[in-house]
C-alpha cells in the first residue's frame, strides 16, 4: 500500500473547515480528510504508485478550487 499525507494551512480554523467540507464529497474510500486548527490534512492510500499519483494530482486541483472559494468567502465577509 502506498500512502501520501497532504497538509495545507488556510489562515483560520473556519477557512480550513470550509475547504475540508468542499473536498470531502470528492474523497474516495481510500481518502480521509480532517481539520487540525487552520490546516486541512488529507491522507490518500492506493495500491500502486501510479494510482497514488493520479489521486493526489486530482486532489490538488480540487484543493486549489476549494481554497480559492474559501478565500473569496473570507474577503466578502470582511467589514
Amino acid at each position: 500500500m502506498r500512502r501520501a499525507t497532504l497538509r495545507t494551512t488556510h489562515g483560520s480554523a473556519d477557512a480550513a473547515e470550509r475547504v475540508a467540507a468542499a473536498l470531502r464529497p470528492d474523497n474516495t474510500d481510500e481518502m480521509t480528510t480532517r481539520v487540525d486548527g487552520d490546516a486541512v490534512v488529507t491522507t490518500v492510500e492506493r495500491e500502486s504508485t501510479g494510482g497514488l499519483q493520479s489521486t493526489v494530482d486530482d486532489y490538488v486541483v480540487n484543493l486549489r478550487v476549494a481554497a480559492q472559494l474559501a478565500e473569496r468567502h473570507d474577503e466578502s465577509t470582511k467589514p
